[in-house]
């Protein structure tokens, strides 16, 4: 006689569990093998929702900017004048002022750098293309002055010089002069990518308004959705990584921006009571590869010395030695106070993040390659922490500092005995 089947909720379990790792690996296998097609879906969807990640990025750099003003001077100013209101307390009125000063802000830095340093920085390098001939020139002659005791170091310096003119002129005839004359046959689509840029950044400043005039019922959205998924334990660990990564990007990409401001107008205003030859330019070059950390003086540094150098080798010295100050006080001084003393992890990861962000992303690999990684250790850190306190062991490095061993019924860490305790104890 057969006995009857018993229906088992494992069983259930069981095949759902499989079902999902079985579709799970034929997705997976899929999305490998239309990699292509689907980054060029994913990259369709982007450009379409362009202007919106340009309202999104354009709020989130304003946003410090807008609160500030808000505490610091429009929410004073509207409680005075709503001070006898009963209905309204003048919150809308100062966010309202908030939004548009940052607005304001905003396009004048943009307005700056379109009508004030770009056709100062066009008309610097439209000369040292011009001049370039000329000022090879004069860096031979003066190379051959200096070098005159010494034939074979002056013959080998000459013939790097008359190298770079060869190779300058060739860029010149054979790059430079192409790409004019293929810009001046497509012009309009010169003129097309112009306006939708034009179109995307109007475009994202609204978005970016509406963002900031209503960041909190955004924020009450997102935390409704977020406790509505999750559990609240794993709600609240979400809300605090958020936080955290949200802190970390924040202060370093706002910090790092005004400090390299900062540092190319100290730069400039230096340069310039220097009489130094591209003030402007070489000052723009400094403050904007100070932006990437530990690599940016050198790579900033490197091009303007070469670009004075051809003009002035004696100014270029005396730009070498300022640059070298001027790093000094910003690593000591200005960089610790914009940006903290320390960014929570030492200088062989922040070196490490940065050429692993080059390599794989580029430019904006070297930018954000420190707050990423600095999300990351700070995750992973967490992680080990939490458990060597599950398993009673010591949990910061110090204890592991000239450990010996950990015993394994106190686990408590042992460190080793020094030579005269170690003399001692014998």
């Amino acid at each position: 006689m057969r006995r009857p089947f018993k229906w088992d909720k494992k069983y259930l379990y069981w095949g759902i569990t499989a079902f999902c790792v079985i579709a799970a690996s034929i997705f997976f296998y899929m999305a490998l093998r239309n990699l292509p097609d689907i980054g060029k879906w994913i990259g369709g969807v982007a450009r379409i929702l362009s202007p919106f990640i340009w309202g999104l990025v354009i709020s989130y750099l304003l946003m410090p900017v807008m609160r500030s003003m808000e505490k610091n001077i429009f929410l004073p100013l509207s409680a005075r004048l709503f001070k006898k209101s009963r209905k309204h307390t003048g919150k809308k009125l100062a966010r309202g002022l908030s939004v548009f000063m940052a607005i304001i802000i905003f396009l004048a830095v943009i307005v700056a750098l379109v009508y004030l340093i770009l056709p100062q920085l066009y008309s610097s390098i439209d000369t040292i293309v011009k001049n370039s001939p000329t000022y090879l020139g004069n860096l031979a002659i003066w190379v051959e002055g200096l070098l005159k005791d010494y034939p074979e170091i002056e013959e080998y310096a000459l013939n790097l010089i008359n190298n770079a003119n060869t190779n300058i002129m060739k860029w010149l005839q054979d790059t430079v002069l192409p790409e004019l004359g293929s810009l001046l046959s497509n012009l309009t689509a010169g003129v097309y990518y112009a306006l939708k840029g034009v179109y995307n950044l109007i475009i994202g400043i609204i978005v970016s308004i509406y963002i900031m005039g209503n960041i909190e019922g955004f924020s009450a959205s997102a935390r409704r959705t977020l406790y509505s998924i999750c559990s609240i334990g794993t709600a609240e660990k979400v809300r605090e990584s958020i936080a955290f990564i949200d802190k970390t990007f924040m202060g370093f990409i706002n910090g790092k921006l005004l400090d390299s401001a900062i540092i190319g107008l100290i730069c400039y205003i230096v340069c310039a009571i220097l009489n130094m030859p591209y003030a402007l330019l070489v000052s723009v070059i400094v403050g904007v590869t100070n932006i990437i950390p530990f690599f940016g003086p050198f790579i900033g540094a490197v091009p303007s010395a070469i670009i004075i150098l051809m003009v002035n080798p004696m100014k270029c010295l005396i730009f070498v030695i300022l640059i070298i100050v001027l790093q000094q006080v910003d690593g000591n001084i200005i960089g610790p106070k914009i940006l903290g003393s320390s960014i929570g992890i030492n200088g062989f990861w922040v070196m490490f993040s940065i050429i692993l962000g080059a390599g794989l992303f580029g430019f904006w690999g070297m930018l954000l390659g420190v707050p990423v990684f600095v999300v990351i250790y700070t995750a992973i850190n967490k992680l080990i922490t939490r458990k060597l306190k599950n398993d009673n062991l010591p949990c910061e490095v110090e204890d592991y500092h000239e450990l010996d061993y950990i015993d394994p019924i106190s686990r408590q860490a042992v460190k080793k005995l020094k030579d005269e305790e170690a003399e001692e104890a014998k």
